[in-house]
């Protein structure tokens, strides 16, 4: 999942020098991704399906969607793909955090679900570190992406047999049957948050290798950008799972988004690739922390009815990834620059962040920061 929703970040750069990708073309083609997660997002919740079914179908659907990339030319072509891999994307993601959370609830070991998470910051980390040797092999962009594809179809095929045609975990006996639930405050409040989330990190996490590239041309600095990225995420998740019991998820959202709002201002308060590694490091670090916590909130809040305010918040989440390219597209500077994108993107944070802070209205005797 971590090379289907994220590899096109690092090989952007190779598309630009390449094939002549402009910024504007990248940004449609991330946002056609997150269309597509958006949209699997959807439908996983309406189709009956096994969970392993679903992650196998997905996982070579990702593969395929990929290794496509390196075989198309056209513009058109690249956008449905990329939209395939992100329906496939979450479908992966979903159905794994479904078929795991069977089998670890028994367990109470927060440390295992903090791994499974950080499977997404270890594809990140190594899509960027191939990347970054691709780059220092003047590789082109078509066979990176074969490359990928290929490699993408081995994993799956190694994991297959871990999910057994036994296997009956499936959706609608979650879902079903369902309950009326009543929007409140706390549910607009936490669903809004959410979506800013999404808007507010994915444009680092779109065009983070590009804004290093601007600031040194060396592919050895700043092909770093990605793999810093992706180990940040990996740590970061392990290391939440640790402190669970020291830190409610209230808290650690509202400390994430701060940190991240840093991150996301860095480059434009400090240019150069000093501030550019050190967001990767903050938005890097704090993104799968979000998620985590953020699906935890959740449920708390939700209670009985968790599970249409988890889709409320997947839902704005999507949709404020797919506005975060689709900015860059009318905020970016004449000289490249990302400047205007990535302070609307810090100011949103910050008010999210302020707004986690604040007590709830809608349930009284709830703390907002409890």
């Amino acid at each position: 999942m971590g090379i289907g929703r994220f590899a096109f970040t690092p090989i952007l750069p190779m598309m630009q020098e390449d094939a002549g990708v402009s910024i504007t073309e990248g940004a449609w083609l991330a946002s056609a991704n997150y269309l597509g997660y958006l949209l699997g997002a959807v439908s996983v919740m309406a189709v009956p399906i096994r969970a392993a079914s679903g992650i196998r179908g997905g996982l070579v659907t990702i593969g395929l969607a990929t290794l496509a990339m390196g075989l198309q030319e056209h513009f058109a072509a690249w956008i449905v793909l990329r939209a395939l891999a992100g329906v496939a994307s979450a479908w992966v993601l979903i159905c794994t955090s479904a078929w795991c959370l069977d089998r670890l609830a028994p367990v109470r070991r927060p440390l295992l679900e903090s791994t499974v998470f950080a499977g997404v910051g270890a594809g990140i980390a190594i899509a960027g570190v191939a990347c970054l040797a691709f780059m220092h092999l003047h590789t082109t962009s078509t066979r990176v992406w074969i490359v990928f594809g290929l490699a993408s179809l081995v994993l799956s095929a190694v994991i297959w047999p871990v999910f057994g045609v036994g296997d009956r975990t499936t959706f609608t006996s979650r879902r079903q049957p369902r309950r009326a639930f009543t929007w409140d405050r706390e549910w607009i409040r936490l669903t809004l948050c959410y979506g800013t989330f999404g808007f507010g990190y994915i444009i680092p996490a779109t065009f983070l290798p590009v804004m290093a590239r601007q600031a040194i041309q060396n592919p050895a600095i700043f092909g770093l950008s990605w793999p810093l990225f992706g180990a940040a995420a990996v740590a970061s998740t392990l290391l939440i799972g640790a402190a669970r019991r020291l830190v409610t998820n209230r808290r650690a959202w509202i400390a994430s988004h701060l940190v991240m709002a840093l991150g996301v201002a860095l480059p434009v308060l400090w240019p150069g690739i000093v501030a550019t590694m050190l967001a990767a490091l903050c938005v890097g670090g704090t993104f799968m922390v979000v998620t985590m916590v953020g699906m935890q909130e959740a449920r708390d809040v939700g209670g009985a009815h968790a599970t249409g305010l988890m889709a409320a918040m997947t839902s704005a989440f999507a949709l404020g990834q797919i506005a975060g390219p689709i900015s860059v597209r009318y905020l970016h500077g004449a000289d490249g620059s990302f400047s205007a994108a990535l302070l609307v993107a810090c100011g949103a944070l910050g008010t999210s962040a302020y707004a986690l802070s604040r007590p709830s209205l809608s349930r009284p005797g709830h703390s907002g920061v409890s």
